[in-house]
């Protein structure tokens, strides 16, 4: 199985979202790829695990754009820290599980993904869905 893809857009979604994903990917043994994208401001308000790929892109939809073009197509889980309507049909033509990790997500986004808001759901259902996905417990 390929491993976990983590796609973050951090001028879109805050620490609170993104250090509960950060920490839950840390615990799992799958191999994970961290692509993060967004303003030098966005990038400085979290610490990144060495592994995270960084991507300082200013200007209108640059983050959006790092982002698409990270992306890679296979059948491995994606999580998209992102609640973007942009990334809709990443999300849709994704053949792997997808999570969609936001406090305001597109309609388009929750119409083919399982969305989640660990700042006020706490880590839980971001825990049940790694271990379904990577066969973890």
């Amino acid at each position: 199985m390929p491993g976990l893809q983590v796609l973050i857009d951090a001028d879109n979604v805050g620490p609170a979202r993104v250090q509960p994903v950060l920490t839950a990917i840390t615990a799992i043994e799958a191999p994970v790829s961290i692509v993060v994208s967004g303003r030098e401001q966005a990038l400085s308000r979290v610490s990144w695990p060495p592994s995270a790929r960084q991507i300082v892109a200013s200007g209108w939809q640059r983050a959006d754009v790092a982002l698409a073009e990270a992306y890679r197509r296979d059948d491995g889980p994606l999580i998209l820290v992102s609640g973007d309507g942009d990334f809709a049909l990443l999300a849709a033509r994704h053949p792997g599980s997808v999570l969609i990790v936001s406090a305001a997500p597109s309609y388009r986004l929750t119409e083919n993904a399982t969305v989640t808001d660990p700042a006020l759901e706490g880590p839980g259902p971001l825990h049940t869905w790694l271990r379904h996905v990577t066969g973890e417990r």
